[in-house]
């Protein structure tokens, strides 16, 4: 799926052009000529956000500071303003770059490449978990790999290694593993959880020759620090 970008300037001619080059380029674009447009556009969840400063009524700084607090995606101002106060203000209210007009497409198009890559990488660094000799849980895709090999897990598998691993170090009952990944509203009881726990040792040992978890009798288990 290619990126989405909103394109926020008063300036119809401009939105139109960076639009069509972007679109060349392979990214899909959202245009706003005002600040209100550019908050409904927001709805779309754009990947990357290019914001004139010079709108009118809601400038963008103002923009940006309302809607920084409900996307994460990069901000690139773009604008006339040169001083470094403009500079300054727009970085502390939320913006990530600031490319002065003019500018040239070629130079526009690499830093929206950096800045994806960048904001990429920031977010698949989040949502893997991984051990030193080599295990890792990517939350997002929801895989399971020993270094280069990846070890087919089952649903619930996936989200008790994922709940347990999360928490590693700390001790869980069977009851609260069972509430954790099952759910309160679950017809069963903690016993499932030893079969799993089984079935996921069984998997990992035979992928990597190690134990993951640990049974701490009495207590319950853990993901090993």
């Amino acid at each position: 799926m290619p990126y989405r970008i909103l394109i926020v300037d008063d300036e119809k001619m401009l939105t139109d052009l960076l639009s069509e080059h972007l679109q060349d380029c392979g990214y899909e674009t959202l245009v706003a000529n005002h600040g209100e447009a550019a908050l409904a556009c927001l709805e779309k969840k754009p990947d990357l956000i290019l914001l004139d400063i010079n709108l009118p009524g809601m400038d963008g700084l103002q923009l940006c500071r309302d809607i920084r607090s409900h996307v994460s995606c990069p901000i690139l101002f773009l604008t006339a303003r040169v001083t470094e106060q403009d500079k300054v203000n727009g970085l502390q209210l939320g913006g990530d770059d600031y490319i002065t007009k003019p500018f040239s497409l070629k130079e526009l198009t690499a830093r929206i490449e950096a800045h994806l890559r960048r904001d990429e990488r920031n977010r698949n660094r989040a949502s893997v978990l991984t051990t030193p000799d080599g295990l890792m849980v990517n939350l997002s895709q929801r895989r399971v790999f020993y270094r280069t090999e990846e070890i087919p897990v089952s649903k619930k598998e996936f989200d008790l290694i994922g709940f347990l691993i999360a928490n590693r170090g700390q001790i869980f009952d069977k009851e609260r593993i069972y509430e954790s990944v099952w759910g309160l509203e679950a017809e069963g009881d903690g016993n499932v959880v030893k079969e799993h726990i089984r079935k996921i040792r069984s998997k990992l040992r035979a992928a990597s020759g190690q134990d993951y978890i640990e049974t701490i009798w009495g207590v319950g288990y853990r993901w090993k620090q």
